[in-house]
Order: C-alpha cells, then structure tokens, then sequence
C-alpha cells in the first residue's frame, strides 16, 4: 500500500511537494524524503505531530527521545511505522523542522493506492521554493510582530460603518416600542 502526503508551508504560498511513500516505511523514511525534496539537512532534531481535522496537535512522533516523563509514552521515527499511525484519507500531519520558532509544514495524506508498494519514497511533485530551513531570530520576531500588527488594525472605512449618511425615510419608528420607566 502507498500513501501520498502533500506539503505545504503557510510561509511560501506557491510551495507544494508531493511525496508516495509505501505505508510500511517509516516516520523516519518520510523525514528523509521531505528534506530532499526541500534540501534539508537530515540530522536536525524534529517532529512529526498527529493532528485533528482543525490541525490541533494530538501526538508527536519525534526524531529523538528527549528525556520526557517515564509515565509519558514516547514514539521515535526510527521505530514508528507509517501504517500503524495512518490509515485514513485526510489525516493531517504537521512535521516541525523548526523548534525554536514552531516553524513547520502541513501535510495531509490525500491517497492511499492499494494492491502496489514502493521500495524508496518518490518525491512525486514539486512546485515552489521551499522556506529557508533555519532563519534568524530577529528576522522571525519582526515578520511575527508585522503579522499581528495587521491583524490587530481593524480596516474601518465606509464599508465597516455603513453608509455615510442616514435616512429618515428608513426608519421604522413603528417598529420600536415606546417604553415608560416608573420612578
């Protein structure tokens, strides 16, 4: 059975790889195929996260144990195979290859082709330049700040208000109930 996962990056809106890998591949192996696609080095520290259908993070399958807790359970990419976490068309994934600024792509599975497999991942489809793999802190804080100062800054014109003006012709003075208020 193969899996197609297609990437994309919320920073470069004409980026898309697609990837087929054969479901009894490994988190590791589509590690690999992700950074070649992209030209990412291999050996950084990074994350796979199980997501729901709003991209909430449910479980992480990490590319190294990271002393958690001794009652928290720990999967590794290494050991974790594709097929005993992904059996659904649509399940969405997030791999961070970014830990200091939560940078990461999305990926969803989109097909499963069954009755064939694949020795090695195939990077199927590639559009786009790929974000830069690491990118400075000060860099990152401004484009951060920039987005949540757009967001903050309401676009309050004409359309937002209404009308310019008002007309008295409009008003349904019947439509309201006059109220008296005992003292």
């Amino acid at each position: 059975m193969i899996f197609n996962f297609r990437i994309v990056s919320d920073e470069e809106d004409h980026f898309k790889r697609e990837i087929q890998i054969d479901a009894s591949a490994t988190f590791l192996d589509l590690k690999k195929a992700i950074c070649d696609s992209v030209g990412y080095d291999k050996n950084q520290m990074s994350s796979f996260f199980l997501c729901d259908r709003n991209w909430e993070k449910e479980k992480e399958i990490t590319y190294e144990d990271m002393d958690t807790e001794p009652d928290q359970e720990v999967w590794l990419m290494d050991e974790s195979v594709l097929g005993d976490f992904i059996d659904d068309e649509g399940q969405k994934l997030l791999y961070v290859f970014d830990y200091f600024t939560e940078r990461a792509f999305f990926i969803e599975m989109t097909n499963i082709i069954t009755g064939k497999s694949l020795l090695e991942p195939v990077c199927s489809l590639s559009i786009g330049q790929a974000p830069p793999e690491f990118i400075d802190l000060k860099d990152f804080d401004a484009k951060v700040d920039a987005k949540a100062a757009a967001a903050a800054e309401p676009d309050l014109d004409e359309d937002f208000y209404g009308q310019d003006g008002f007309n008295e012709d409009e008003f349904d003075a019947q439509g309201f109930d006059e109220m008296t208020f005992d003292e």
